[in-house]
């Protein structure tokens, strides 16, 4: 098998897709012929370069790119841990999103119910692991099952190099490969950068972090721990010769093209279907083992980005999500309600508890498992349709995702090796819980209506943002209207464009007659996605008609006060004499219930936004377009009277 020997480097683990080694110069200029070809054509203005990280050196790659195309407009697809920033030094515009995607997501987590949602999904699942033990676990289970060849050369490498170091020869093969093994498992970032033979302050960092935890986990071999921190780091380089400065040059560079892809597969395609405690959270770019961001961490996040990354994109989909925006606008409602989410799933596992198979193997009792099972309802609550006549196609799509899921969790099953009992279980408990009328349903589709009202208001917010936030809004094929997408290749199914066009031209033409009517009747109708569509076309239009605002502007986060401060998030971008605020609402289960919309002075009260630099200013709601007099603060019920979120431009008197 190619997992367990393999003398050549493939595109993560499928052995059909040969690397090939864009380092060299010739066969750079070969494989990329046509794309300079098309782009001196002017066929196309930019490039999205994808896993950036399985390059041998990223930096020299895009150099070289940029030599080629000077003017393209280039994104990377890197994948940016919490802490982690994109090299300055690489000639790019930014990333493909993902980190945006993340911190967007955060602040419609509560942060507050995070030690409520540990205790529910270990007392559901009886699981006790962390998060972070979950994700070593599963980076060792993916070293040994499927890149046991690329470590086993790795190692082997290193031994030959170690013949030349006088401290290290007698360093067995065995122990270097369970040294490195495990300085790999406790990378924190999918890898750092050498180029030029240099390795950064910041990437040393990494890797001494990495050692460090290693040693913990693996004392008996320090010293090999110690010598591979050195190596790594590439320190006392002075002291070799041309060519052993190179051996450790390359040796360090291979180990971390293999870093990438154990984190993707480890992580992203592992642990993320296996440790379910809040599933909005398992997204590619993001972190399960942090529950939510603070508003204060988002403004950060965006000015840092105004300031350094402003042609960057802002993602909120892509081919590549775990699941679709308004999926995770859905879920996240569930942070704000943890005892109502634990007394729905305890029911339901025993209204359903007779349509488990119980297993012939001693080992396994009722399948589908209780953690298959959380992360199913999860599923269900956010991806079931709005429209009833969906439903019958959506049965089978469930089905088809939970046979991906416990394959990608590698648990009872995996893609290599079936177990037929478990995955033919698991599909006949989707079957037989969703066959309505039964207990299940009753209870279930009130409380899926409920996080489906509170999840559009998410959804609604979490687009404005994205359009208005520092950086170029990625809008994934299909998502102009709800996103209730599971993971590929659900996500990638055809999209019915002309139900969209249609929708759009019907917005451009009743806008002009009566916007507040136009809102009312889509607010009425809110299940079949024009509202979404709505808002995307007000600030597409806005970014076409004032584009040095939305590209150069400076970011101001905005001051709340009042009762529900906390519920409101609030921003200013300005250029010149040009300002936008955006202003949008979140953790509504707690101001309204769902019968009603979170508009007007009733529900937001003495709740305000400040405004110190622009209290001269009057105010024209660009989506209303409902006139707003100046002051130093603005109700959040004035602002928000009409349309459940607002963009405000400011006017002079």
């Amino acid at each position: 098998m190619g997992a367990e020997e393999i003398n050549y480097r493939r595109f993560f683990t499928i052995n059909e897709l040969i690397s090939l080694r864009v380092e060299d110069r010739e066969v750079f200029r070969k494989t990329h012929q046509l794309i300079f070809k098309l782009a001196e054509q002017g066929r196309f203005s930019g490039l999205r370069i994808d896993h950036i990280d399985g390059l041998f050196n990223p930096e020299e790659y895009l150099h070289r790119l940029r030599e080629r195309c000077p003017n393209l407009y280039i994104v990377v697809e890197k994948i940016l841990e919490a802490n982690e920033s994109l090299p300055q030094s690489w000639p790019v515009q930014g990333t493909t999103g993902y980190d945006f995607l993340a911190k967007l997501n955060g602040i419609f987590c509560q942060e507050e119910n995070a030690e409520a949602f540990d205790s529910l999904y270990q007392n559901f699942t009886n699981l006790r692991h962390s998060p972070e033990q979950v994700i070593e676990d599963k980076k060792r289970l993916i070293i040994e099952r499927n890149l046991s060849g690329d470590m086993d050369n790795l190692a082997f490498l290193l031994k030959q190099i170690t013949s030349h170091h006088r401290y290290a020869n007698d360093f067995t093969l065995y122990s270097l490969r369970r040294a490195l093994v495990e300085v790999l498992v406790c990378f924190p970032v999918y890898r750092v950068y050498i180029h030029e033979g240099i390795l950064s302050p910041e990437g040393q960092q990494v890797i001494c972090q990495a050692v460090e935890k290693a040693k913990e986990n693996l004392p008996v071999l320090v010293n090999e721990l110690n010598f591979i921190q050195r190596f790594l780091c590439l320190e006392s380089l002075e002291n070799l010769s041309d060519q052993e400065k190179n051996e450790q040059i390359h040796f360090a560079m291979r180990l971390q093209q293999l870093a990438g892809p154990l984190m993707a597969k480890g992580v992203e395609d592992t642990a993320f279907y296996v440790y379910n405690r809040l599933l909005s959270l398992n997204e590619v770019g993001g972190d399960p083992c942090r529950f939510g961001l603070s508003v204060q961490e988002f403004h950060r996040f965006n000015q840092e980005r105004s300031a350094r990354w402003p042609l960057s994109m802002n993602a909120s989909a892509t081919h590549d999500t775990k699941r679709g925006e308004d999926v995770r606008a859905r879920l996240n409602v569930l942070s704000e309600i943890p005892a109502e989410w634990e007394k729905h799933i305890n029911l339901w596992h025993e209204l359903n508890l007779g349509y488990k198979v119980r297993s012939k193997q001693a080992k396994r009792s009722e399948l589908p498992d209780r953690n298959d099972e959380y992360l199913l309802y999860q599923t269900l609550l956010g991806s079931y349709p709005f429209q009833p006549e969906e439903v019958p196609q959506f049965v089978q799509r469930v089905k088809d995702y939970a046979i991906k899921a416990v394959r990608e969790a590698k648990v009872h099953t995996a893609w290599l090796r079936p177990d037929t009992e478990y995955e033919e279980a698991t599909t006949a408990f989707i079957e037989r819980i969703l066959q309505g009328p039964n207990p299940f349903l009753e209870s279930f589709l009130p409380f899926q209506r409920k996080v489906a009202h509170f999840g559009i208001f998410n959804s609604l917010s979490q687009t404005l943002i994205k359009l208005t936030s520092p950086g170029i809004p990625d809008i994934y094929q299909g998502t102009e209207l709800w996103d209730l997408s599971m993971v590929d290749p659900d996500n990638r199914r055809p999209v019915d464009f002309s139900r969209r066009l249609a929708y759009l031209e019907e917005i451009q033409r009743r806008v002009k007659q009566d916007p507040l009517q136009l809102i009312a009747d889509l607010l009425l109708h809110r299940s079949d996605g024009r509202i979404k569509l709505f808002l995307i076309y007000h600030v597409l239009k806005a970014r076409q008609e004032q584009p040095q605002l939305f590209l150069e502007g400076s970011y101001i986060p905005l001051q709340i006060s009042g009762s529900h401060a906390a519920h409101i998030v609030a921003f200013a971008r300005q250029h010149s004499k040009q300002v936008l605020l955006t202003v949008v609402p979140r953790f509504l289960t707690k101001l309204i219930d769902e019968t009603q919309d979170p508009l007007g002075e009733s529900v937001w009260a003495d709740t305000e936004i400040h405004l110190p630099r622009w209290k001269r200013l009057d105010w024209v709601n660009g989506l209303t377009q409902e006139r707003i007099p100046a002051g130093e603060t603005l109700p959040v019920g004035v602002v928000l009277k009409s349309f459940p979120v607002a963009l405000l431009w400011g006017q002079s008197r």
